[in-house]
């Protein structure tokens, strides 16, 4: 069976050159800092443990705030500087920053 494409193939080398397409317009934003820490706390939060994530640039925090509430599925807040979610979801968090492009990434105690 023939392949279609073989007679065009055979053309490639008549065809004017192109023009490169126009690369896509890039964030320029940075959306950490050095680095980012995320630990676990219960102090300070009626006995319930949150995860505080310090080291995202802040003018995005609120973005990314949201960004996390969505993807992680519980209430965020920015307090301070620092991300907070509710609930214990260090490993979670760690895993999302890292697919966000964060490199350098603690876990902190």
């Amino acid at each position: 069976m023939a392949n279609p494409f073989d007679k065009l193939a055979a053309l490639r080398d008549h065809l004017p050159p192109g023009q490169a397409p126009a690369p896509a317009p890039t964030k320029a934003r940075k959306l950490f800092l050095e680095k980012v820490v995320v630990r676990k706390v219960r102090k300070g939060h009626g006995g319930k443990t949150v995860t505080e994530i310090a080291g995202i640039a802040p003018a995005v925090q609120d973005e990314l705030c949201g960004e996390l509430k969505r993807a992680l599925g519980c209430g965020a807040r920015v307090e301070d500087g620092v991300v907070v979610l509710q609930g214990e979801l260090v490993e979670r968090a760690v895993a999302w920053l890292e697919k966000k492009g964060a490199t350098r990434v603690i876990r902190g105690g």
